[in-house]
């Protein structure tokens, strides 16, 4: 029993921060987890930009509403899921994810939740477990099931290294060469001819 998790920004969407930063005009917010090993770092120092300019919720929800998946996203995922059962596993929030999920054709996406006060601002957020990737796929195989990850990002690392497959999916140069044994692809018809050799 197979089943492929994949990560969801960088993978199937645009960055959802960068589209931000280029839309409001704030180029620190371009910073992700391909540059932040520590998420809970990142998000904490995203979260005081965020209230330094006096952005909320909305403001990026707005943004949101214009990203469109990737070129060939919805049907290289349309591709696998009838091949195997996917699921998204994303370190991004359900405030984000919910209208980029209805333009993917409604995927199981595991992620976490923003903490938002009545005036939209964002105060915090909420973690569904710690080191959630690599966790989701461990309980996964627990519960029977062989996984095969892909990602491009540092906290795609641990679900990548603990599958009985793992895949880099356009991600940087210093990843690739941190990870040589990793094989590394740039096009999803490469990607899944690799899920489907290894299932």
């Amino acid at each position: 029993m197979n089943i492929v998790c994949l990560d969801l920004e960088g993978v199937l969407v645009p960055e959802i921060w960068i589209a931000f930063a280029e839309a409001s005009g704030i180029p620190e917010l371009k910073k992700t987890t391909r540059d932040e090993p520590d998420y809970d770092k990142l998000m904490k120092w995203r979260i005081g930009i965020l209230k330094e300019h006096g952005l909320g919720l909305k403001e990026i929800q707005d943004t949101i509403a214009t990203i469109d998946p990737m070129p060939g996203a919805k049907e290289f995922l349309d591709e696998l899921r009838s091949m195997t059962q996917v699921i998204i596993i994303s370190d991004t929030f359900t405030q984000f994810a919910t209208p980029l999920m209805k333009k993917l054709g409604w995927p199981t996406i595991f992620c976490n939740s923003l903490e938002v006060a009545d005036n939209g601002e964002i105060t915090g957020f909420k973690m569904r477990i710690e080191n959630s990737k690599l966790t989701t796929v461990k309980a996964l195989q627990s519960i029977g099931y062989e996984t095969i990850a892909s990602g491009d990002s540092y906290n795609d690392l641990g679900m990548i290294k603990a599958s009985k497959a793992g895949f880099l999916f356009r991600s940087t140069d210093k990843i690739k060469a941190d990870n040589p044994e990793l094989p590394a692809f740039e096009t999803y018809d490469e990607l899944l001819e690799a899920i489907r050799k290894v299932m």
